[in-house]
């Protein structure tokens, strides 16, 4: 971050100055939002939330090293030589902070939603740009209200590009995001039926992604998945220039040629409205042709040549826990896929499982959340993605997984278990340690199954 000012704070935010403090030309360097990641010369700027008021840790971190805070409340005391700024509500100054931040860099920002594969989409355009340009991305799950600003607030003078995630789970929090980054360039990489717990429906999901058109710039760019029967509805209607990316025909860039070694990676022919390159795509999965053709559309859009974007396509790395492969002594394999789960990731992963040529093929899953009414049957369609792959065995675990396990007996598996705990899994888990395994991890986030993938690890042969 660059330096600013309590000047331009007080600009950025509206607020008012508390206390005897009257250097306006004091600076601060960070901003941070948890007092026990506090570096030294940072604005704090406390958090409510239904469960914890940062406001109880203002003393802490201006203590650790803050220069000053903001506080929506009164304060009886005042440490001295800091300084406190009131604000109406700390969420919303942090974003009108960032804007305030982010409009002092004349770069383009790219912004990155939909159901399934925003943030492998978001790396795999992060890997192909940085070839040529210095390229600040969204780093982990920083994609939501609180996580965006402060991904704004990491800009510095060094950085070309800017490429955002963007997520949500109700109606209006893409616009309150795009308002903010006002992106020059709109990537929507599908409508799935993640959160149609809290929207109702997919309609209803794809008018809330859709909320991001309201603020690309006129001029902008947007790159939509052609072959999302959804999404394809938008040929036509947008004012700005739409791209199309997919494997049907008449897409403005597609795929040929596809082929994976079901262990390490994929090749592919790219074809673009200009050229087509072989591409070889370090990931496991067919859907990560999407996310290959999206990062090619923006590269030719700034720019870049078939040489530089297949450079940028092998040096793609995935986030943590996004289908990361770990080989392990005794060959075994474990694909850790445990981030997040949905119905449409659940069939890309069941069918990366399924392209695991010649090994004993383990699915261990778990619950999907915020699903709704059509959860008990979204599950049981997983337990029959997972048979119709090819898998040997699927080791349910979870509440709502004892649907997954009886689709899949339905569908014709007869190797299933199911375990309502990581605990009672156990056992079953480690019959399953042999050599020409490999196994998939997978569930919703808040079913933590990276400690199904730790305990693994922990014992599988050294």
């Amino acid at each position: 971050m660059e330096a600013l000012t309590l000047r331009q704070l007080l600009q950025a935010v509206g607020g008012a100055l508390l206390g005897d403090f009257a250097d306006l030309d004091t600076v601060f360097t960070d901003v941070c939002t948890d007092s026990r990641q506090m570096k030294a010369g940072s604005l704090f700027i406390p958090l409510e939330g239904e469960r914890f008021d940062g406001h109880a840790f203002l003393n802490a971190a201006l203590e650790a090293g803050a220069v000053g805070c903001l506080t929506a409340r009164e304060r009886e005391s005042y440490l001295p030589g800091k300084f406190y700024v009131k604000v109406r509500s700390t969420q919303r100054a942090l974003r009108d902070l960032a804007r305030y931040y982010k409009n002092q860099f004349p770069i383009p920002f790219v912004a990155v939603t939909g159901s399934v594969g925003k943030t492998t989409t978001k790396d795999m355009a992060a890997a192909v740009l940085s070839v040529r340009y210095q390229v600040l991305k969204t780093e982990g799950n920083f994609n939501n209200a609180i996580g965006v600003p402060l991904t704004l607030l990491r800009l510095d003078r060094s950085h070309e590009i800017c490429v955002v995630e963007m997520g949500m789970d109700h109606a209006g929090e893409i616009d309150y995001l795009s308002e903010l980054v006002e992106p020059d360039v709109a990537v929507i990489t599908n409508i799935g039926d993640s959160h149609i717990e809290n929207l109702g429906s997919r309609e209803a999901i794809f008018q809330a992604k859709c909320e991001i058109f309201g603020h690309l710039k006129p001029n902008g760019l947007a790159v939509l998945n052609g072959d999302d029967p959804m999404l394809a509805t938008l040929r036509g209607k947008l004012s700005q220039k739409t791209i199309f990316v997919g494997w049907g025909e008449g897409q403005d860039y597609t795929a040929l040629n596809v082929d994976s070694d079901g262990a390490t990676h994929l090749t592919c022919t790219v074809r673009t409205p200009s050229t087509q390159f072989l591409a070889e795509i370090p990931a496991l999965g067919a859907h990560m042709v999407y996310p290959t053709l999206m990062a090619a559309a923006l590269a030719e859009h700034f720019g870049m040549g078939g040489d530089e974007i297949t450079q940028g396509i092998r040096a793609f790395l995935p986030t943590k826990m996004r289908m990361n492969v770990i080989r392990c002594p005794g060959d075994i394999v474990i694909l850790n896929d445990a981030y997040n789960a949905n119905p449409q990731s659940m069939r890309a992963a069941a069918a990366v499982l399924g392209d695991a040529k010649g090994r004993r093929k383990v699915a261990v899953v778990g619950d999907m959340k915020e699903l709704g009414p059509s959860s008990e049957a979204f599950h049981r369609a997983v337990g029959g993605y997972f048979t119709q792959a090819g898998v040997d065995r699927l080791i349910a675990v979870g509440d709502l997984a004892r649907f997954i396990a009886e689709g899949a007996r339905e569908a014709g598996l007869e190797q299933v278990d199911y375990f309502p705990s990581l605990e009672e899994a156990q056992q079953a888990l480690l019959r399953e340690l042999r050599s020409g395994v490999t196994i998939l991890v997978k569930a919703s986030r808040s079913m933590a199954f990276e400690k199904i993938v730790d305990y693994l690890l922990a014992n599988a042969p050294r």
